[in-house]
């Protein structure tokens, strides 16, 4: 049987369903749902050409796999006699649209063309036919436009510095001013210029238009912008593995007043509210609103105009969020007082937009705690954590101008015009305010590194706003008072500015300051806090079995913090501190002067004697941790990094300024210096092993331990204190480094009368020490995985230097992820799984978690749930995210 390459939807019925998005993209498996019972909305006919075809013209070098062509021709007759019009007719002549359509939706990164059938001859017919000269010939402008634009490559531009031209020549400024004639002028001079820049006419053939146009989607699969978009929303190609390509019967919104063109969202997608939120134009075309071409109105205009059309669409909005149990993003036209749909999906929302509606939809018992849990991306959490302005300075400034609050969050830079003005101060580590008449998809670099953007036409449902709400970045849309002066210049509310000027801009309220304004941090509350508390039970209460067969209850979410940075892990929810580094304390003064001089000490004596100045204040910093803990687990970690990073003697000034401040010759800093000063420091003499060579270290810091322990004990303070040797290879280190701290502990005991004991654990860092975990874990109370320099190990790399060549890894697959992003479960992973199996063979309930920047990301998450840990631990910001993920995975693999 031959492969089957196109579906066909429209009158009552389809070919596919909502099912079939892997087959017929987002758009396609959509359209054919509401095309066929029991939606059964009013759909224009149509095909589509499978996902499969994509992946075929890639693989045949950029062809059609062989009986393409004749399927296409059966469909696109099939659309013609349905419709009652056929492509090409002079007379009265069907015109088409050619769509894109990943499996996930991905909003402008591809290309559509409309109106496609027109030419010389059909657009007087269709001028006749309508009675709409006016139509027809803007019709016939917009294809050509957009067809030489999309599917021929003719810089846009150009286009429309024409249009410009006439409109200034008959003195209008908006489109909808331009008269028949203005329009047949454009035409030809679109025509005339087409011709010079491709040295051919502009094709009138509608085959030859269409399967140009089908080529041109296929090929915008592998646009740059597309391509930066699956990058920058972790997109993975081998999942989502093309676009669709959709031609459905053209309706038109450009007929004149009783007809119009909407976008709608069925709840807010900036707030979450559950109220109708939809812009409408009258007398235009879809693209008009999506690409920001003309500010629209609001939908109440349409209920005021047509309340027939409006409540025929509030009530389909009502059918499509019942139906798929989700916010829907819907495009309609109304042609001539009949409306017709032109597209659903699950709309893009902002990160508290995500939670709201995930909130509010299991209290309207739409979806269940779980449903609601998967609905949410965890990286969207961090967009309810962005900084908010800070409240008594945005009480003193005054707003310059106000428009649409399109993506929420405050954001505050210098000013520039254009996505590559952007990067390039990005990389020059300034913060900018893309500001633009409105953006298009070449602009997504820009937009991703810009703290906000601001256009001065579009909506909320135009490419910058939909685009920006996915980032998460703050937007605001269709400012009608930026008005741009020059090249490198704007006026805003009358005011003017350059490239280079501060501005800030509020997406949450529309507002525009012309002023710096500072910002303040947010918190957990409100709807995040109850959304974030169904996650901490569902990892609660997970139960699972790990590879070894041993039974793990519960996966917790700690952070990598000290004492300042404590308050804030727990605001953001934190069950306890799973990395407390203690070497930041040793960069602190008076202590960073003393630990120099231990470090160029020749002997113990003098080791011990400056270590002893440093015991009181460590003590001090102990104690601190663990009074913030509030009883809550704090595994502190001995000291780790090579001791060279706190000598700095590069040059010669240097060296004679810490000669200086430690009373000593510059020919005895220089001398140390060398002997400290390694080819691989990362590899060298650091971690336990300046333990086994200078027990005196991890003595001093264990001592200080145990005393502000017994202080907070004395005091009557919940404590829960753990202690981390690093770097271990071999269980003779650690069984060393045990017994010597083990003493000290029994020291601190004896002298004041205390009982303490701790937890004493090891970082499992390298390949040697995984595969040695069995008797490793004979000496330890935990496990706690330094995936940082266990990926360096596993894979040699050297995560100083690996940029070097990673993108050139990624960009041709060689590596499908950044392995110092995301775990690598084919080798990293195998390694945490052998020293599970191996640790807890020895000891049935070690605790394993990891403490590597991994344990934020929600792919490493999952691998760590799946191998059997008990927690991630990560940076402050991320343990919101952490909680969400985790409680994912745990949903995912009890499916």
């Amino acid at each position: 049987m031959a492969t089957k390459y196109v579906y066909f939807f429209g009158n009552g019925d389809a070919e596919g369903d909502e099912s079939m998005r892997p087959i017929l993209g987002g758009k396609g498996a959509n359209l054919a749902q509401m095309a066929k019972a029991p939606l059964s909305l009013p759909v224009p006919p149509g095909f589509t050409i499978s996902i499969d075809v994509c992946q075929e013209y890639y693989k045949l070098g950029k062809k059609y796999p062989a009986g393409l062509d004749a399927e296409v021709a059966k469909y696109l007759n099939k659309l013609e006699t349905t419709f009652g019009k056929k492509l090409g007719d002079e007379n009265d002549p069907l015109l088409v649209s050619v769509r894109s359509g990943a499996a996930e939706s991905m909003p402008g990164m591809m290309d559509t063309i409309l109106n496609l059938g027109l030419n010389d001859k059909s657009v007087v017919g269709l001028a006749n036919k309508t009675n709409n000269p006016r139509f027809a010939w803007d019709a016939y402008r917009r294809f050509i436009q957009m067809y030489g634009n999309v599917a021929m490559g003719v810089d846009h531009d150009k286009f429309e510095e024409i249009i410009s031209s006439v409109k200034a020549k008959a003195g209008v400024k908006e489109d909808t001013e331009l008269t028949t004639e203005n329009l047949q002028e454009i035409v030809a001079k679109y025509k005339e210029m087409y011709k010079k820049e491709k040295g051919e006419d502009f094709p009138q053939d509608p085959q030859v238009q269409m399967w140009g146009a089908i080529g041109a989607v296929f090929g915008s699969w592998m646009n740059e912008r597309a391509i930066i978009y699956r990058k920058l929303n972790n997109i993975d190609e081998n999942v989502i593995k093309g676009t669709a390509v959709t031609v459905m019967a053209m309706v038109f919104g450009n007929m004149g007043e009783t007809s119009g063109t909407g976008v709608a969202f069925s709840r807010d997608p900036s707030t979450g509210e559950n109220h109708f939120m939809a812009e409408y134009l009258i007398n235009a075309q879809g693209e008009d609103v999506v690409a920001g071409i003309r500010t629209p109105m609001d939908i109440s205009a349409l209920e005021k105009q047509q309340p027939e059309i409006f409540k025929e669409i509030s009530t389909i909005r009502d059918r499509l969020e019942a139906h798929y149990h989700d916010m829907q993003d819907m495009e309609f036209t109304v042609q001539e007082g009949k409306l017709f749909m032109l597209q659903c999906r699950n709309g893009k929302r902002t990160g508290p937009a995500a939670v709201k509606m995930a909130v509010d939809m299991v209290a309207e018992k739409m979806i269940t705690k779980e449903e609601a849990l998967l609905r949410v991306k965890p990286d969207q959490l961090d967009q309810l954590l962005h900084p908010q302005f800070e409240a008594k300075a945005l009480k003193s400034a005054k707003p310059l101008a106000s428009a649409l609050n399109a993506s929420p969050g405050a954001g505050c830079g210098e000013i520039v015009f254009t996505a590559d003005e952007a990067v390039a101060e990005d990389k020059a580590g300034k913060k900018v305010i893309l500001v633009r008449k409105e953006t298009s998809p070449d602009d997504i670099a820009g937009m991703y590194v810009a703290q906000g953007i601001l256009t001065s036409t579009g909506g909320r449902t135009s490419h910058a706003a939909v685009v920006a709400r996915g980032m998460g970045t703050p937007c605001v849309c269709g400012c009608s008072d930026v008005v741009f002066t020059g090249k490198d210049t704007v006026t805003i509310g009358g005011k003017e500015f350059k490239k280079g000027d501060y501005i800030s801009i509020d997406g949450s309220t529309g507002k525009v300051y012309g002023e710096v304004i500072p910002v303040t941090p947010a918190s957990v509350s409100g709807d995040l806090e109850t959304f974030l508390s169904w996650a901490d039970e569902v990892r609660n209460a997970s139960v699972r079995t790990t590879p070894s067969g041993k039974t793990v209850k519960g996966f917790d979410v700690l952070a990598n913090a000290e004492q300042n940075e404590a308050p804030q892990a727990f605001r953001f929810g934190a069950a306890g501190i799973g990395l407390c580094r203690t070497e930041h304390m040793f960069f602190e003064e008076p202590k960073l002067t003393s630990f120099q001089k231990m470090i160029i000490s020749d002997t113990t004596e003098e080791r011990k004697a400056n270590l002893a100045a440093i015991l009181p204040l460590q003590q001090k910093d102990f104690y601190g941790i663990i009074k913030t803990m509030e009883g809550r687990a704090v595994t502190i970690r001995l000291l780790d990094p090579p001791l060279n990073e706190f000598v700095q003697a590069e040059t010669p000034e240097l060296a004679a300024a810490l000669a200086k401040k430690l009373g000593v010759s510059v020919e005895v800093i220089n001398k140390k210096y060398s002997e400290l000063n390694e080819h691989n420091p990362m590899l060298g003499h650091r971690g336990c092993r300046l333990a086994i060579t200078y027990p005196e270290i991890y003595e001093t810091q264990v001592e200080a331990i145990a005393r502000a322990t017994a202080q907070a004990e004395k005091e009557g303070l919940k404590h829960d204190v753990r202690i981390m040797i690093p770097n271990v290879t071999t269980f003779a280190e650690l069984k060393q480094i045990r017994a010597q701290a083990e003493a000290v502990i029994a020291n601190v005991n004896k002298e004041l009368g205390t009982s303490l004991k701790f937890q004493i654990g090891s970082m499992i860092e390298f390949p040697r020490a995984a595969a040695t975990a069995n008797q490793i874990a004979e000496y330890a109370d935990f496990f706690s995985f330094g995936t940082n320099d266990l990926t360096q190990t596993t894979f040699g790399f050297s995560r100083d230097d690996y940029s070097k060549f990673i993108d050139s890894y990624l960009d041709q697959k060689v590596l499908l992820q950044d392995p110092f992003k995301t775990l690598d479960e084919d080798g990293v992973g195998v390694m945490i799984g052998l020293a599970e199996e191996k640790g807890r063979a020895v000891k049935a309930d070690l605790h394993l978690g990891i403490c590597g920047e991994h344990g934020g990301d929600p792919a490493s998450i999952a691998l760590c749930y799946k191998l059997g840990l008990n927690y991630v631990s990560c940076s402050p910001f991320r343990v919101p995210a952490a909680r969400l993920a985790g409680a994912q995975a745990v949903i995912k693999s009890n499916k």
